[in-house]
């Protein structure tokens, strides 16, 4: 059965440079070829900009102008921020302690999508109550 996850950006590094951080149910969902992966605009331009600053290495990619080419190769379909996103963003009711707006795009379009987000993000737990469908990947 065809099942649809929106990946976030510790999830997209983890695939491309450390596989053994990725749980083995993580791993299997990503294994199978009946499932849909979808990677956040957003979450794109977060990995570029932690790439250029030094904060993520990545062996495949020898630029930043590796990142986009690598995440479709691997047949990762792109997710760009919608209008309705936006609403769900406005809407959103942030978390104490919880500031970081990547995060919160994310989270609005998992939940307009109505599509299951994976994430390592524990902050993420927090939306639960918001209706949001998450694996968590416990590192």
């Amino acid at each position: 059965m065809e099942r649809r996850y929106l990946l976030d950006t510790q999830t997209v590094v983890f695939f491309f440079s450390d596989w053994q951080e990725l749980m083995r149910n993580v791993q299997e969902i990503l294994e199978d070829y009946n499932n849909l992966f979808y990677v956040s605009t957003t979450t794109v331009k977060e990995i570029i900009h932690l790439y250029n600053s030094g904060r993520i290495k990545v062996k495949k990619w020898k630029t930043a102008a590796d990142i986009l080419p690598a995440i479709k190769a691997a047949y990762f379909e792109l997710l760009p921020v919608k209008e309705e996103h936006l609403a769900t963003y406005a809407a959103l009711t942030t978390q104490k302690g919880h500031n970081d707006p990547n995060d919160h795009i994310v989270i609005s379009q998992a939940l307009t999508e109505q599509i299951i987000l994976i994430s390592s993000d524990h902050r993420f737990k927090q939306y639960l109550s918001q209706k949001l469908r998450l694996i968590f990947n416990k590192r």
